[in-house]
């Protein structure tokens, strides 16, 4: 299929059959500057994301599978669509107009729910429906799924153009709830197979971010970055200061934190990190509308698992940046909320975009 508006194509194709038989579709997008990203309806994954370099090459950046097996460990969230409610909700409860709400802990050893549940929406098998220069995935996640109050029908829509990947969420509900939705893709921009992200230069706009306590939870107000590992106001090597003597890279075992993005929440994306592979002259440029943005250096990869490259990702083989509000929000009144009512509607956009260049120092 061609967009013409969008000077981009799309081509669906067969990606593997889930065990109770229903058919799993790829869609792969394409645009002029030869940036190509692939999408599963499972999970509405975002399973290669393949970028052009100066030197000539392009590569896929994004970790993850060549076949549906390795997506149904669901180990580590690979290019995810996140939901219910991204990142961590405290001992699984929250109360909302007075009822207490439980939902699945899923963040063993920890006593957290995590990404929405054992069953949250990276393990669903969604619609989807091509649209100019991309594709549009639909889901309904029923009352009390994974113990989440209200009907939940949420779109996810991936675009393609002009060396950006634009990614819109949108959802509505029939009663009150809550919804925190992320893409949880790790990237290496020397390429999935490449040992480590840790010479990468990273830049957040943000003065502060959310330190957490042994459970991983936001201890309260936000901290200043100034003097500490944290600070990324100007480009630095995400292995720079990984391994300092810092309690908050203990706890966490390196980065898996909130910062706080400056200027809060807003009705357009606007830039607020950026990511620089210097050897291949790659340079991504995220955008969003969201407060903040979970910095996960990839510290749980262990070797384990194998990409399409047939390298096994290890410690920090690839770095999240997932775009969402606060952790535990539904708990933290002094945080933006995370609360959706009937008759509003949820919105979220978030790009990914190549072939800029890297603030100086």
């Amino acid at each position: 299929m061609l967009s013409s508006a969008q000077s981009s194509t799309s081509r669906r194709d067969d990606f593997g059959t889930l065990p109770d038989g229903r058919d799993v579709h790829r869609w792969t997008l394409a645009d002029e500057t030869g940036l190509t990203a692939s999408v599963l309806t499972y999970g509405a994954i975002l399973q290669s994301l393949t970028v052009p370099g100066t030197d000539g090459r392009a590569v896929n950046v994004a970790l993850g599978y060549d076949t549906l097996g390795g997506y149904l460990t669901r180990v580590p969230y690979f290019g995810a669509t996140i939901g219910r409610f991204g990142n961590r909700i405290a001992g699984g409860r929250f109360t909302l107009d007075g009822r207490v709400h439980e939902v699945p802990l899923s963040d063993a050893p920890r006593p957290n729910s995590l990404h929405g549940g054992e069953e949250g929406f990276d393990t669903r098998l969604w619609e989807a429906e091509p649209v100019d220069g991309g594709v549009e995935l639909t889901l309904v996640s029923a009352d009390g799924d994974q113990g989440f109050p209200g009907t939940l029908r949420v779109s996810v829509r991936y675009t393609l153009t002009a060396g950006q990947l634009r990614i819109d969420y949108r959802a509505t509900t029939d009663a009150p709830t809550v919804v925190n939705l992320t893409n949880h893709s790790y990237l290496n921009l020397a390429g999935e197979g490449a040992d480590t992200v840790l010479d990468h230069e990273l830049a957040l706009a943000a003065d502060a971010f959310l330190p957490v306590d042994p459970q991983l939870i936001p201890l309260g107000a936000a901290g200043s970055v100034a003097g500490t590992p944290f600070d990324f106001t100007t480009p630095r090597a995400l292995g720079e200061r990984i391994h300092e003597a810092h309690e908050q890279l203990r706890l966490a075992g390196g980065y898996d934190h909130c910062w706080v993005l400056d200027g809060g929440r807003t009705a357009e994306p606007r830039p607020v990190a950026w990511l620089a592979h210097a050897p291949s002259g790659r340079v991504l440029t995220v955008s969003t509308t969201e407060p903040g943005i979970q910095v996960y250096s990839g510290n749980g990869l262990d070797g384990s698992l194998t990409g399409p490259s047939g390298r096994r990702y290890g410690r920090y083989a690839g770095v999240a940046l997932e775009t969402q509000h606060f952790p535990d929000s539904p708990n933290r009144p002094d945080f933006p909320s995370t609360e959706l009512r009937p008759g509003a509607e949820y919105r979220s956009t978030t790009i990914y975009g190549f072939g800029g260049e890297a603030p100086r120092q």
